[in-house]
This record gives structure tokens, C-alpha cells and sequence, in this order.
């Protein structure tokens, strides 16, 4: 095992064998700050800093704030940063937060899920501050989620999974008639009035592209 301290925040670890990350997920817990990422051999562990942990707080806030208002014929699920992690693909990682939208039926209710053989998450939400050592999109793409948002220096790029590689889009599929790469610019104009007025001003912002939604 080589280990390497890229910063002080993270630390990555070379020759690591499956058993040794699932070894790892047991002696840390579930009630921990790090997050880990497992990728063919190579772990990261990230102790998240607080600029980071703001803006996961306030876009996951947006984002129930506008399946609230769309008021979706589905429901929808947050697992927070759960690990998720297949052996068979030599993949596990924990995600800022992670959404169930159109999946969320199959799994309402449950706390045992198992990507082998239930629905993956719909979206997963990163927050990259400060770039990671690790390109986690590979390990996205093999636990396959369809649709990641990653949140970096005041711009949210908005990712689809095709073909087994990520390509960059201008819309969403959960949200497809939003602009929410424009949600860092309403974050910004509204911080300095505190967390419930930035929850208002996306509310408002929603209701004003209402009319053109399929739910409304």
C-alpha cells in the first residue's frame, strides 16, 4: 500500500484491495465527516472544508425546493452521502448528496438498497471547491448514474451519463425545462440575505417558468 498526502484535506491511497475499502467503511462508521472514493485499487479519503459543505447544504436545499413547486405526478428520495459500491465493478464512492426522482417509487421506504439489483440514484450532486485527486466521474459511470451536477467556483456544469462516458449539457434531465445552470447566480444574488431568502428567490424564479412546464 503507498500512501500519498496530496493536501491537507485529502490523502490517497495506492494498491487497495476491495476487502481493505470494505474493512475501511466498517472501522469509520457511518457518523464521520470523510468521505471516501474507491476506484480499481485507488482510495481517496476528503475531509470536507466549510465553503464546501455551504454550498452542498444550499443546492440540495434548491433542488427539493423545486420538485416541491414543480409538484412532480412522482416523489422524490435524498440519501445524502450514502456509499454506494459494487465489487464487481471495482467502484464505490459517496456522493455530496444523491436524489431519487423517477426511481423513487422502488425504493420508498427502504434502507437496504443494493446496486446489484435495485435502481441506482436518478442525480448525484458534487461540490468541487478544490479539485479532486481522483477523478470520480469513471466511478459514477460504472455504478451508473445517469446525471451528475458539479458545483465549482460560482458555475454548476450539469453532466450526462451516454455511452459509459459523462458529456456535459446544458440541461437537465430530472429538471429539463429549467435553466439551473443559473442557480449559482441566484445563490450569489441572494446570499447576503441568509439561506431562507436564497429558498425564496428560487421558489419565485420556478414559478415564473411554470408556464412553461408539462406539470403546470
Amino acid at each position: 500500500m503507498t500512501v500519498v498526502k496530496n493536501r491537507a484535506d485529502r490523502v490517497m491511497f495506492y494498491d487497495i484491495s476491495w476487502q481493505q475499502f470494505e474493512n475501511l467503511l466498517k472501522d469509520l462508521g457511518e457518523h464521520r465527516a470523510a468521505r471516501l472514493a474507491y476506484d480499481r485499487g485507488t482510495l481517496e479519503i476528503m475531509t470536507p472544508l466549510p465553503e464546501h459543505e455551504h454550498y452542498k447544504e444550499v443546492i440540495s436545499d434548491l433542488v427539493k425546493e423545486i420538485a416541491d413547486v414543480l409538484d412532480f405526478d412522482f416523489d422524490y428520495e435524498s440519501f445524502g452521502s450514502t456509499t454506494w459500491r459494487r465489487e464487481s465493478r471495482m467502484a464505490g464512492l459517496e456522493s455530496d448528496n444523491c436524489f431519487y426522482f423517477q426511481n423513487e417509487a422502488a425504493i420508498r421506504g427502504r434502507f437496504d438498497l443494493d446496486l446489484r439489483q435495485d435502481p441506482r440514484p436518478d442525480l448525484a450532486l458534487e461540490i468541487d471547491v478544490t479539485s479532486k485527486s481522483l477523478n470520480w466521474f469513471p466511478i459514477y459511470a460504472r455504478l451508473g448514474v445517469p446525471e451528475l451536477w458539479c458545483y465549482d467556483s460560482g458555475e454548476l456544469k450539469i453532466y450526462h451519463l451516454q455511452n459509459g462516458e459523462y458529456v456535459e449539457s446544458a440541461t437537465s434531465l430530472v429538471f429539463p425545462t429549467l435553466a439551473i445552470r443559473d442557480l449559482p447566480k441566484l445563490i450569489e444574488q441572494n446570499r447576503a440575505d441568509g439561506r431562507r431568502a436564497i429558498r425564496r428567490a428560487v421558489r419565485e424564479w420556478v414559478k415564473i417558468e411554470l408556464p412553461s412546464q408539462p406539470n403546470s
